[in-house]
């Protein structure tokens, strides 16, 4: 059944209010604070005593409900659920509080509620009945969350970062890096020359490889316009969206519903769990990683109703087969010679790196593997970290992580582009105080400092309060959920 919590577990309203809840512990650590002891309190924080009914409805606020936890993950959520205890108590401590003019001021400063610059009472009452919550609920969440961030800002507000480190950071991403740079695709397109006989022993020895199951699958996204008329998610949709969801448990399968609701005819794609068709083409119709969540659908259950990215899709398995591509098909050849490719870049690469990795490894022999080679070099001046007018901000991103005189070897994850690069020179550039841009690295700045800081408040909170794990009370949790 899919509950109406979980439309609200997936909403933006959940993740960024129980974002605020979870980040400030997320470093936690359990160490050795397990303990045995009654089964029903999970954990005791000073004489405070935390049932294991209120562990899980933490989890059930995060997690969506049909979502299985694995024993990490839980305590993880523990560590969460500790962190978010020893907030509410510090919170109590430094006497913390929100009236109730400034929980309305803070309302009404939400953008999501405002139409024409003005807090519309429509646009509040849309929200709460999209997000399928309570108006008492919501302003208990964003008033608790308001509380917290004081508290965060009470530990960290007073941090001014000096020069030095605004510069630094304004560095990191604004210095200028002259480099020189040797494309070694140049040298790998004289060394990769394959012959017909090569390219049909590598399918022999591989066939394997050319095998794949692919599945052909018809599916049906589920919207306010084709299963109520209105462009809106409201209740009626997601009570359809239950009642379908009922008719797919009781056996129905996807024609028999489009029937019964009218809907419109649904798509064919036959597509392996990549998302890609048979010629290795990524279907991009399907949502990204649409293809990997129904390969993991139980296989007795070849009608399903699936949630995605805050859309409805009911689908229907036609046929699973494994398929052996033949020799002839040229999305084999293509994937066999991007193989054989690959696997010689691999090992020229890495014979590279192992030279350049010798510290007897300099710019004269730099120079000299160029001549060798036969293959240019070429001087390139990247202005900062986001100029990618000549390099991928992939690889430039690469070469800003090391220092001046270093020679290195890039490449992009696919090996597609691939260079050898000496950093000749960094100039750095100082910030001017006066401008808009110091105040953004001055603020950059900050928060890494208070991060740490944080780092600092989690490992001091450990030790002001008295924490007992239930370790058999916990793993109670942990069988509830896996």
């Amino acid at each position: 059944m899919l509950g109406s919590f979980r439309k609200f577990s997936t909403s933006i309203y959940a993740k960024i209010l129980m974002g605020i809840v979870v980040i400030p512990f997320v470093f936690w650590g359990m160490g050795s604070v397990f303990t045995s002891g009654n089964k029903n309190v999970v954990v005791v924080i000073e004489k405070d005593k935390f049932s294991v009914q209120d562990f899980a409805n933490f989890i059930s606020k995060i997690v969506p409900s049909d979502q299985k936890l694995t024993s990490q993950q839980t305590e993880k959520l523990l560590s969460s659920f500790i962190g978010n205890k020893l907030i509410e108590k510090e919170i109590k401590e430094y006497g913390i509080k929100l009236s109730d003019n400034s929980l309305r001021d803070l309302l009404k400063s939400q953008e999501v509620f405002k139409r024409n610059n003005e807090f519309s009472r429509i646009e509040y009452e849309r929200f709460l009945l999209e997000n399928n919550t309570t108006a008492s609920s919501f302003e208990e969440n964003l008033k608790n969350n308001e509380k917290k961030k004081q508290l965060l800002e009470l530990i960290g507000g007073g941090i001014i970062p000096n020069n030095l480190l605004i510069n630094s950071e304004f560095n990191k991403i604004n210095k200028k890096i002259n480099i020189d740079l040797i494309n070694l695709n140049n040298i790998f397109e004289k060394k990769f020359n394959y012959s017909e006989n090569e390219i049909v022993l590598y399918y022999k020895k591989n066939k394997n490889e050319f095998s794949d199951i692919f599945k052909e699958v018809k599916i049906l996204e589920l919207t306010p316009n084709n299963l109520t008329e209105q462009n809106e998610f409201n209740n009626i949709f997601f009570e359809k969206i239950d009642t379908i969801d009922d008719l797919i448990a009781k056996g129905e399968e996807l024609d028999s519903i489009n029937q019964e609701f009218n809907l419109k005819n649904s798509k064919t794609f036959i597509f392996n769990k990549f998302g890609k068709d048979m010629d290795y083409r990524l279907i991009k119709e399907l949502p990204e990683n649409f293809a990997k969540d129904i390969f993991a659908l139980d296989k007795n259950n070849l009608t399903a109703l699936v949630e995605k990215d805050n859309k409805y899709f009911i689908l229907e398995i036609v046929k699973t087969e494994k398929i052996v591509k033949k020799f002839e098909d040229e999305a084999v050849k293509r994937k066999i010679l991007l193989n054989l490719k690959n696997k010689n870049k691999r090992n020229l690469i890495s014979k590279i790196i192992s030279n350049v990795n010798t510290k007897s490894f300099s710019k004269s022999d730099f120079d000299t593997f160029a001549v060798n080679e036969n293959v240019n070099i070429q001087e390139i001046s990247l202005k900062s970290l986001n100029d990618d007018k000549i390099l991928t901000k992939e690889i430039v991103n690469q070469i800003y992580k090391y220092p001046e005189k270093s020679i290195i070897v890039i490449h992009d994850i696919n090996l597609e582009k691939n260079f050898l690069v000496h950093i000749n020179l960094i100039e750095k550039i100082k910030i001017n105080e006066e401008t808009e841009e110091y105040n953004k690295f001055s603020k950059v700045s900050k928060i890494r400092i208070t991060t740490g800081l944080f780092n600092t408040y989690d490992k001091f909170l450990k030790e002001k309060y008295e924490i007992d794990i239930n370790k058999n009370a916990l793993n109670t949790v942990k069988n509830y959920f896996n």
